[in-house]
């Protein structure tokens, strides 16, 4: 039995880091946070713990890992769960543990996430138990990911036990079964310390060794002592290898097409997709969100990133004819007699589809129902989510009855109460069956999502998903957890190229401090759930994890928000620059004859008599019913829908926008508006002044704030990628904090790079072979045009493109001819990036007989218009895709020849 745990781990800190061990047993703190056990400084090198066991290490495996907390307050962590001991195994009074810090953004780690350990790489090499002889002295381990099948580690060095640096002697290690290492126990009681060694690979076929690796001797200094075992996990080891690369379609579920499906994708369409995908050769699906959006039953819920449940299955999705058994069909009869006429649609009919299949899961229900609920498979899966799906059926249900999702208004339960809707969904009530009609939806969804998945796996396609940044206003999750949102603010995002007044999701900001407070649940929820349906996930606007931006109730534009948190600007700061603060001027929109002409045109005189008010010397205020944006649409939402109306309603917006400054929390704070320079209450200052003020602007937007931004993302990031295995990808777009990079990198997550999208200012395009390993490139995405489309947006771009980018001669061609489609597509196949991701459309577009007629009809959003109808439909079936052979023996040629 073990009497006494030494812990060494080689790691050099800087001045006012602490490292800490944490382990799932009580001497190592039972793996909470809080408990765990503070290192001893050794030297340089080292920091170590000695344990002394009490007779509390008996039996069962004991799982560690280290963190260092920095002197700011935040953690950076130890990855992955191999650092283990064993008790039953280990036959020995003493066991000393060296081991290795591993770096979370070590390349490697990314081949233990669950695309690689589930799918990939699963099975590469010959697996057995773990057994440690009783004549042991040391056991080492080390990883290494990408061995071939007939490859495994070996051991050599200067001690005759391990080959005397005879490279015929080496000593191959075995991979252990259930883990991510290889490992050997040798006993070295007749050799000398200090021991040197490396590693190096052995060829198990041939049995032969291949080659050192890379990098100086390893030194182990701790030597043989009575009753002591010492284990060295070594980290991985410094072979060469060819790094892994593949490439994958990315496609809403929605926008899947097959002869069984019902004029929408459906999860059961997965499977002739992962057909597709394996047949030409990728390795991977990414889908947009597939969370319940049903607010108002209406397409105006067909935007797929305002969930009503961050856990709830979208019931569009489902297979109606995979819900009844022989003889049943007649449950479903009148759905069936409308499919072929919704699945010949163009595009989704999202009224007609929800319609549809809301009435025939209502008669399956009715039949069914009581039976599903009674097996011990819905049991199972009740219990596993209970937590949120007692709350998003009783909210459902709430909803169709009050005939509203907007909670603030119902009778009854406007406000959750945990104990009522327990009574609510009581077996025994009357409301029971309303209610457990949206558990036996979710059970089939589920059901039906983790069967696609699952047939993903065995065709080697693994699937990405993707986690919205923001929850819908009016949803489950902001009515069972309020106090988790600041729901009197709106996410968003500044202005950019797309959109010019920015963008206005209507999501509440998150309340980071209380979700920290309970070790982020929610959000480890989140990825919970995931996990049953995806390897992989994208994390939409990730830098929202960084600052959010925040956007007043009153607004309908993005462009009046600010980031949060940010460092303001202090009303000190202006006078120390020579300016007299003018808080009026500043912060209130700036309204002369001159910009009313230049907005309104020879309508100004209508404005300024029914919606402003003089205040001398040919200025004017908004009067107090239309100085706010929400108050002007209020009042434009009961006039005549007509162009002119429209116009004077956008030119007030920006009347209202027409400021320099908007008021901080705290009085005499102040945050800057995006884009002031081409404000005319800027323009119409004197030089000196916008002088000034655009230094201050400049010290605010991308100087004084990325210190605390990257503080705020690594409170939150490592927490929340150390609670998954799951590969994460960070949609890093728009405007960059410079300390974003860095700490995607520390953190081990891949980032985007979008070819049209660079994030380097001063380039008009980003290169695929600029991508760093650990990122996905993409020449599109949902939110773009296809290439196609964005080939005949801007002249100008196509023509320097066409020159510059793929290195064509003379005048570019006025259409995206296929062979240019597939040069942009092959740019990025041949990327050093781990992913090349592309648009099924973008697929279909280097192939002139198949791709669709107008590139047009191929874009799935315009992020410009908040109500855009989200209804893509790829024009071909999955069936007649699979058919096409010529078009998908040249993708499967063009991806092997790229080595992904």
């Amino acid at each position: 039995m073990i009497e006494k745990l030494n812990f060494h781990l080689r790691f050099k800190t800087s001045f006012g880091q602490a490292i800490f061990i944490t382990g799932n047993h009580p001497l190592l703190g039972n793996g909470k946070i809080e408990q765990a056990v503070p290192m001893v400084y050794l030297n340089d090198d080292y920091w170590v713990l000695h344990l002394e066991t009490k007779g509390l290490l008996k039996e069962g495996t004991i799982t560690y890992s280290y963190f260092i907390q920095n002197a700011d307050g935040t953690r950076s962590f130890d990855w992955g769960s191999d650092k283990s001991i064993i008790a039953d195994q280990v036959a020995t009074k003493e066991l000393v543990l060296i081991d290795a810090w591993n770096f979370t953004g070590y390349t490697d780690n990314a081949f233990y996430t669950a695309p690689f350990a589930n799918v990939l790489l699963q099975g590469s090499n010959n697996q057995v138990k773990p057994a440690i002889p009783k004549n042991t002295t040391h056991v080492f381990r080390v990883k290494a990911p990408l061995l071939a099948p007939h490859q495994t580690i070996c051991i050599i060095g200067e001690a005759k036990e391990i080959g005397g640096w005879d490279a015929a002697k080496a000593v191959p290690l075995q991979k252990i079964i259930d883990q991510p290492y290889f490992e050997i126990a040798l006993n070295l009681s007749k050799c000398n310390f200090p021991f040197v060694y490396k590693y190096g690979i052995y060829d198990t076929a041939q049995k032969m060794f291949v080659s050192f690796e890379s990098g100086n001797n390893r030194v182990l200094y701790e030597p043989v002592g009575a009753n002591k075992l010492v284990l060295a996990q070594d980290g991985f080891a410094q072979v060469g290898h060819t790094q892994w690369k593949g490439a994958g379609v990315a496609i809403p579920v929605f926008s899947l097409r097959s002869n069984q499906s019902m004029g929408v994708g459906e999860f059961s369409d997965i499977k002739l997709l992962a057909d597709w995908a394996k047949k030409i050769g990728l390795k991977l699906i990414q889908l947009l969100p597939i969370n319940d959006t049903t607010a108002t039953h209406s397409w105006m819920d067909s935007y797929p990133y305002a969930a009503i449940s961050a856990f709830a299955l979208h019931p569009m999705y489902i297979r109606l004819t995979e819900l009844v058994g022989a003889g049943q069909e007649k449950l479903i009869q009148q759905a069936l007699a409308k499919q072929a006429k919704l699945n010949a649609l163009p595009d989704m009919d999202y009224d007609q589809v929800l319609a549809v299949k809301w009435e025939a899961l209502k008669a399956v229900y009715k039949v069914n129902g009581k039976r599903d609920l009674a097996t011990p498979a819905f049991k199972k899966f009740f219990e596993d989510n209970q937590e949120w799906l007692v709350s998003y059926s009783a909210f459902s249900y709430l909803r169709d009855l009050y005939g509203t999702v907007d909670f603030n208004t119902w009778p009854t339960h406007s406000k959750f109460n945990a104990a009522e809707i327990a009574l609510l969904a009581d077996p025994k009530s009357t409301t029971y069956s309303s209610i457990a009609f949206f558990y036996f939806v979710q059970y089939h969804l589920h059901l039906q999502l983790k069967s696609a998945t699952d047939y993903a796996h065995a065709q080697g396609v693994v699937l990405k998903g993707d986690i919205p940044i923001g929850v819908y206003r009016y949803g489950a999750d902001a009515w069972q957890h309020p106090n988790l949102f600041h729901m009197d603010m709106q996410a968003g995002a500044p202005p950019d190229d797309f959109a010019v007044a920015g963008q206005n999701w209507g999501f509440p900001t998150y309340n980071w401090e209380l979700m920290a407070a309970d070790d982020f649940a929610w959000w480890k929820s989140r990825f919970d759930q995931m996990k049953y349906y995806f390897d992989a996930f994208r994390i939409d606007h990730i830098l929202g994890f960084f600052r959010i931006w925040s956007i007043p109730m009153h607004a309908v534009e993005g462009i009046l928000g600010h980031f949060v948190p940010a460092i303001p600007v202090g009303i000190n700061e202006f006078s120390a620059k020579g300016i007299a603060f003018d808080h009026y001027r500043f912060t209130m929109p700036y309204i002369n004859e001159t910009i009313l002409f230049q907005e309104f045109g020879y309508d100004n005189d209508y404005i300024k008599a029914n919606f402003l008010e003089s205040i001398g010397d040919g200025h004017y205020a908004l009067l107090p019913a239309f100085n706010t944006q929400r108050a002007v649409e209020a009042y434009f939402a009961k006039e005549a829908q007509t162009e002119s109306n429209a116009k004077m309603k956008q030119g007030l917006y920006n009347l209202i926008a027409n400021v320099i400054l908007i008021d901080g929390d705290k009085p005499q704070q102040y945050h800057f508006r995006f884009n002031i320079g081409q404000t005319s209450s800027f323009k119409h200052l004197d030089e000196s002044t916008k002088y000034v003020l655009n230094e201050l602007y400049v010290d605010y937007f991308f100087k004084r704030q990325d210190a605390a931004w990257e503080k705020e993302a690594m409170k939150k990031l490592p927490m929340l990628k150390r609670s998954t295995n799951m590969l994460i990808c960070g949609e890093d777009l728009g405007l960059v904090p410079s300390c974003v990079p860095d700490v995607m990198y520390q953190l081990g997550m891949l980032s985007l790079e979008v070819q049209r999208m660079p994030k380097a200012t001063h380039k008009t395009f980003f290169h695929p072979n600029d991508a760093p390993y650990l990122s996905v490139v993409t020449p599109s995405s949902h939110d773009t045009s296809t290439i196609r489309g964005w080939w005949e947006e801007d002249r100008a771009k196509t023509q320097q493109f066409y020159n510059q980018e793929i290195g064509q001669w003379g005048d570019a061609p006025i259409y995206c001819d296929g062979w240019i489609n597939k040069a942009i597509l092959l740019q990025h196949l041949y990327s050093p990036a781990m992913w090349a991701i592309f648009q099924l459309q973008d697929f279909m577009g280097i192939d002139e007989a198949i791709r669709r007629a107008d590139p047009n009809e191929e874009r799935i959003n315009v992020p410009a218009n908040p109500k855009h109808y989200w209804r893509y439909r790829m024009h071909l079936s999955l069936e007649q895709l699979m058919e096409a052979d010529q078009f998908n023996q040249e993708w499967y040629h063009l991806i092997k020849a790229s080595g992904r």
